[in-house]
């Protein structure tokens, strides 16, 4: 069973992400921030990791630093999530090493769509 970690403050985005995954066979977990996703990484490694930007403690991007000098970790796909939509924001996103960068508001559809495709 595939791995998803949601890392999200924002809690009508993690039910509605958590439910639409579980239901689709995903072993789901759940961060509220940065810290408690890089403290969940280290013994969860997680297949993909759906990633806000803005967040308390530790936001997306030094989040996914961090994710990124853990050879453990180095398979794992990473999609930002976030409502920071500048060309700038998304042009840092992927080349701190995301995999895929969606912008709120977003589909279920399109965030289900774009985890079947990283992780076939």
């Amino acid at each position: 069973m595939k791995k998803i970690l949601i890392v999200d403050d924002e809690p009508n985005i993690v039910m509605s992400l958590e439910y639409t995954f579980k239901k689709q066979n995903y072993q789901v977990f759940i961060a509220r921030d940065g810290q408690e996703a890089l403290d969940l990484v280290k013994t969860v490694f997680p297949d993909l990791i759906i990633l806000d930007v803005m967040m308390p403690l530790v936001d997306g991007y030094a989040t996914l630093e961090q994710i990124r000098k853990d050879p453990n970790l180095r398979r794992t796909k990473v999609i930002f999530l976030s409502a920071k939509n500048k060309e700038s924001d998304i042009e840092k996103g992927l080349a701190l090493g995301a995999d895929c960068y969606l912008t709120k508001p977003f589909s279920i559809k399109k965030v289900v769509d774009q985890v079947a495709e990283l992780l076939k």
